[in-house]
């Protein structure tokens, strides 16, 4: 399977200008890629294509999910999209400019693109919290106001106690340490925040606090969110788009109802779909008639519920 090999799913095509209007998303994307290709070790035996042909849009104010198995590209793909990496084919645009144009505007972007790493909390060495938060916005030379102005504000959508802030990040739980970790990033404000499997290892009710964290600062920031992640639940849950990758490249996008429409294809990528994707496939299999793209339990009641009275199972 191979980009744009799905029907309904657009890859690249007016279809979905139109799903960003009516999502009312502007049409001025604030990153871009465009054939995005990366090789490890090129011309080496040990060469490797960690992704390949990558077009790409993100837009101000959406959440975004990208999903894919372990070794499909995604991590990859993030490390290019704040200049970590640089492509070895391709561009990468934020705001319609190269991010690779200068040093300096590279040097920039590390700060509007924020980039929270898997298990972010075993990056954090300062002697307190308030300075673990203010390590970016000093790195910005900001003011000392400006920077704890920052430091408050990213303690409150962290939901971080002013009492939290002057004790050692090493004696917090580790749902605290992560919230922490996500914070040292808010505070730079970035307009895109990035966040590579930001529950990995969390309990349920840290789970929650870390997510309801991360929708508060795009409601209060409009910031542009990109979630890496192995959870379909997560994906139909909280995206407003869904960016599945394979063996390299991105194989589907679109809304959750989009990508669900494909919920073999998905399983044959070895993705586990939601719970109610899975028992809709089944029916089907089983020769219910029943809509293609039910992903969440809701959908899926409505849809049985529609058939009551009916002839059942066909």
């Amino acid at each position: 399977m191979r980009g744009g090999a799905f029907p309904g799913i657009c890859l690249i095509s007016a279809a979905g200008a139109d799903s960003e209007k009516r999502m009312g998303i502007p049409l001025e994307p604030i990153i871009t890629t465009k054939n995005l290709t990366h090789i490890y070790s090129r011309g080496t035996p040990f060469e490797h294509t960690a992704i390949q042909g990558v077009d790409f849009e993100a837009y101000p104010g959406e959440y975004l999910c990208v999903i894919g198995h372990t070794g499909s590209g995604k991590s990859t793909f993030i490390q290019h999209l704040n200049g970590l990496l640089k492509p070895t084919e391709g561009t990468v645009l934020f705001e319609g400019q190269d991010i690779h144009g200068s040093k300096a505007f590279t040097h920039s972007i590390r700060f509007q693109v924020g980039l929270v790493f898997q298990y972010p909390e075993y990056q954090l060495f300062e002697e307190t919290v308030r300075k673990d938060i203010a390590f970016g916005p000093r790195n910005m030379k900001l003011s000392p106001e400006e920077i704890e102005r920052r430091v408050q504000l990213a303690a409150q959508w962290a939901d971080l106690d002013e009492a939290l802030l002057e004790k050692s990040p090493f004696d917090l739980s580790g749902g605290q340490k992560r919230r922490v970790a996500i914070a040292g990033v808010m505070a730079m404000q970035p307009k895109v925040l990035i966040l590579d499997e930001p529950t990995a290892g969390l309990d349920p009710d840290s789970r929650a606090e870390v997510m309801a964290n991360i929708e508060r600062y795009r409601r209060t920031m409009n910031a542009c969110i990109i979630m890496v992640s192995h959870s379909m639940e997560d994906a139909a849950e909280n995206a407003d788009r869904i960016f599945v990758f394979h063996d390299s490249r991105l194989e589907l996008r679109g809304t959750p109802a989009e990508v669900f429409c494909h919920s073999r294809e998905l399983q044959d990528m070895g993705l586990a779909i939601p719970k109610a994707a899975q028992i809709a496939l089944r029916l089907r299999d089983m020769g219910m008639e029943l809509p293609e793209g039910l992903y969440t339990n809701e959908q899926l009641k409505r849809a049985l519920l529609q058939r009551k009275g009916g002839a059942g199972l066909a």
